[in-house]
């Protein structure tokens, strides 16, 4: 088997579902290039010689029963919902690598021992409803009806109707949750920088990245530019300035694995000729250790506290989101750190610092990831790239890594 050939086709294949006039991809959960893509995956993984079929709410699973142990599942694979305008490799280049790997397994030892599977998630990057994670949510049981049940995309579309339109529903809560994955193994583009500049071929991640976000806004009083004299202003983005320098200063102190970001930052009035008397602004803090990131975003929090108090300055501190960092198995990693070893790789134990399905799936089942290099660390954009050898690379550790999975 002719494994570059084979991938290279494949993803041209499946990236021309959903392209975007515009440039890059664009296929959204329930959406008729969403549903042509995950019909095509179907097609994939039945001519490979496995029994494939949808789930409730349109998960796409692929199935090869094991000779030995086949109430044992080992899983692979990803999702297949794109961003607006994205690359063509998150997400679906672990729903193909997982039935490339898969197809050239079954060709080179014949059947496994365990119970072989892919899985095409339905979504994973909340980009036409805001809900995220609906396809593993509603794989390990976590996802609820009443989150998605009233809302609709940025066209007015209910979710209920354009998942009904498509033939698919809202799962049977009666059914008892699956007990039969003994690993899942998930690959992916890096997303980052790390793989590229350390010139290594494979990162075996061990922890998915907490994160805590927020939303905060300043508040002071907006006056005239001219007749306002320096001591007398309360100015939102002179405070806004301190707090940004001196966290990312704090940060930087701190050092790796922590990251923090302001994104996103809305000055009011925001014309040239008036102080600024408010400014709303974002905070993005991550960290493998939750310990770690808890005491940190604390001090940041105080910090910015007695900012807005040594300026006058009202402070509103909202914490919307604060997820605990997933580390992933240990066997699972160690079987990742073998197949890399055996296929002869250069590789490294690293973390993930974006989230993944993984993450959802982690506490459930024992997982993993594999991520290949990123060019330049460009996702979420048509100029998202892999080298090909790099994907075959990540292709043949995923293969090796369910060899002494579901084989052995």
């Amino acid at each position: 088997m002719d494994l570059k050939k084979v991938l290279q086709e494949n993803i041209d294949q499946i990236s021309n579902i959903g392209n975007d006039p515009t440039g890059g991809m664009t296929r959204l959960l329930y959406s008729d290039s969403w549903l042509e893509a995950q019909k095509t995956v179907k097609e994939k993984l039945e001519a490979i010689g496995m029994t494939a079929s949808f789930d409730e709410i349109g998960n796409l699973f692929g199935r090869v029963e094991g000779t030995e142990h086949p109430e044992e599942t080992i899983l692979s694979g990803s999702h297949i919902d794109t961003v607006v305008n994205g690359g063509n490799l998150d997400g679906q280049f672990g729903v193909i690598a997982a039935y490339v790997a898969i197809q050239y397994l079954l060709e080179t030892h014949g059947k496994p021992k365990r119970s072989l599977e892919v899985i095409s998630m339905a979504e994973e990057e909340g980009s036409r409803f805001p809900t995220v994670f609906w396809g593993s949510k509603n794989f390990v049981g976590e996802a609820k009806k009443e989150d998605v049940i009233e809302i609709a995309d940025f066209e007015g579309l209910k979710f209920v109707e354009e998942m009904q339109r498509h033939g698919f529903d809202f799962r049977d809560e009666s059914k008892a949750a699956r007990d039969d994955i003994k690993a899942f193994v998930e690959i992916h583009i890096e997303q980052g920088t790390v793989l590229e500049k350390e010139q290594l071929q494979i990162g075996v991640v061990n922890n998915i990245a907490g994160q805590r976000r927020y939303t905060i806004v300043l508040k002071g009083e907006a006056n005239h530019a001219g007749t306002t004299p320096m001591g007398y202003r309360k100015d939102a983005v002179y405070g806004f300035a301190k707090i940004c320098s001196q966290a990312i200063d704090r940060a930087l102190e701190v050092g790796d694995p922590l990251v923090l970001t302001f994104g996103k930052v809305e000055p009011k009035p925001n014309t040239v000729n008036v102080v600024p008397g408010e400014v709303l602004f974002t905070m993005d803090c991550r960290h493998t250790d939750s310990g770690e990131l808890h005491a940190f975003t604390q001090e940041i929090e105080q910090m910015m506290k007695d900012i807005a108090a040594e300026h006058g300055l009202e402070i509103d501190i909202d914490l919307w989101m604060d997820e605990a960092p997933v580390p992933m198995n240990e066997e699972i990693v160690t079987a990742i750190e073998t197949a890399a070893k055996s296929e002869n790789m250069k590789y490294k134990v690293m973390h993930s610092g974006a989230g993944h399905d993984s993450q959802i799936i982690a506490p459930h089942f024992p997982t993993a990831m594999i991520f290949v290099p990123s060019i330049n660390g460009i996702s979420h954009n048509p100029a998202e790239a892999t080298d090909i050898d790099d994907l075959v690379n990540g292709v043949k550790v995923l293969a090796s890594a369910l060899y002494e999975l579901a084989y052995k």
